[in-house]
Formats: C-alpha cells, sequence, structure tokens
C-alpha cells in the first residue's frame, strides 16, 4: 500500500521535490506518516503547527489513511476553477473584473479590501514575496468560504483573486470583493473573507529580506 504527498513551503525546500510516494503501515493515520516521514523537521515546522489534507479536504491527524489516498502536509497558512467567483493567477490583479461580478441592481454597497506587498516587517526591510498554492485545494476552499459567506450574509456576493508566485513591493497580493444591499452587510462579508481565507486556504508567503529569507506563519 502507498500515497501520494504533496509538499509546499518549507516541507518542500526541505525534501527537494513537492511530491513523492511514500509506503503505508496498516492502520497508519495522516500524523504517524508525518512523524515518519518528517521526524528531523520538528523544529522547523513542528506538528502541532501543521493542517493535513487527505483527497483534498482537510482531516485530523488521527484520520486512517488508506491506499493511494492523495496526502497534503500544509504548514502555517499566511486558475483552474469553474467558479468564476475565485482566482488563483500568477498574473497581476486586476480589481474592476472581481466589482463586476458582485455588483447587481439591489447591492447597493460595494467593499473591496486589497493587501499589497510592504517594504518591511519588524525592522527587516522586504526585498520581495514568494506565494506558492496547493491550487486545487485552495480553490476549492475559496470556492467553500464565498458559500459560507454569501450564506452568512443573505443577498450579498462576494469574490476573491490571490497572485501566486513572485511579487515586488508594492504589488497586489490579494483582493476581496463583497456586495450588499446595505454597507453594513458588505464591510462584514468583505472582513470575513480575508480574515477566513488567511485561516484555511493553503496559500504560503516567503518573506525575501536584504538579508536572509522567512517563510510565515498566517
Amino acid at each position: 500500500m502507498s500515497v501520494s504527498v504533496r509538499l509546499f513551503a518549507m516541507l518542500r525546500e526541505q525534501r527537494g521535490e513537492s511530491r513523492l510516494q511514500a509506503d503505508l503501515r496498516t492502520g497508519e493515520t495522516v500524523g504517524e506518516l508525518f512523524d515518519r516521514l518528517f521526524a528531523d523537521s520538528a523544529e522547523q515546522c513542528p506538528p502541532e503547527s501543521l493542517l493535513f489534507a487527505v483527497n483534498r479536504s482537510y482531516v485530523a491527524a488521527e484520520h486512517v489513511l488508506q491506499d493511494g489516498d492523495e496526502v497534503a502536509f500544509i504548514p502555517p497558512l499566511a486558475g483552474g476553477s469553474g467558479d468564476r467567483r475565485v482566482l488563483l493567477t500568477d498574473q497581476p490583479l486586476q480589481l474592476a473584473p472581481l466589482v463586476e461580478s458582485v455588483s447587481g441592481p439591489g447591492r447597493g454597497g460595494i467593499a473591496t479590501f486589497t493587501g499589497c506587498v510592504r517594504d518591511h516587517f519588524e525592522g527587516r526591510r522586504v526585498v520581495c514575496l514568494d506565494y506558492e498554492a496547493y491550487a486545487e485545494m485552495a480553490l476549492a476552499e475559496m470556492s467553500r468560504l464565498c458559500d459560507e459567506i454569501e450564506a452568512e450574509w443573505p443577498g450579498t456576493a462576494i469574490a476573491m483573486a490571490h497572485r501566486v508566485g513572485r511579487l515586488e513591493v508594492g504589488e497586489a497580493a490579494v483582493h476581496i470583493v463583497a456586495a450588499a444591499g446595505h454597507r453594513a452587510e458588505a464591510f462584514a462579508a468583505c472582513r470575513a473573507g480575508i480574515d477566513r481565507l488567511k485561516e484555511t486556504v493553503p496559500i504560503f508567503k516567503k518573506e525575501n529580506y536584504d538579508d536572509g529569507s522567512l517563510w510565515k506563519s498566517g
């Protein structure tokens, strides 16, 4: 028995590959598999800080694996979707199409949030950022968040886009757009969109300084 393992951010850099095949022991859990494969990574990426995914759904560390599963070890968080509300792209983000996608005659309030690359962090000069994503799962999770937020604030429409690849200082990394009948709902939905995206969507950020680099936790 074996499983396919997807690696991201510091785990990918440490292992030097983004995918690997791992033999599976009978009754082995996803947490036990991580401990076995990455016993030397506890300091850089402690198991309690990880999220685990199996077949593109989040699971607990105690989840028992089956032959043929696709496993993802997702470090702390910091295209190809049929859902027009969500986008991952390595091209510069465009706000106007997102605004247009949520606009409607009954939505009198539109709130937007844009996160850009800043030039410093805790006294260190930031040169640029690198973003990478578990794209298939990130898009699915972004769609789920849109569904969740639109259900929480009925009549609201929300869309979100995130950039991947290398970003220079000043470039937009993320757009969140929410439209509702009134401004209060639009503001609340937009705030929920960025907060929840940073909590659960597997997109990873590496800050590059003039004296080193660091993968950042969300």
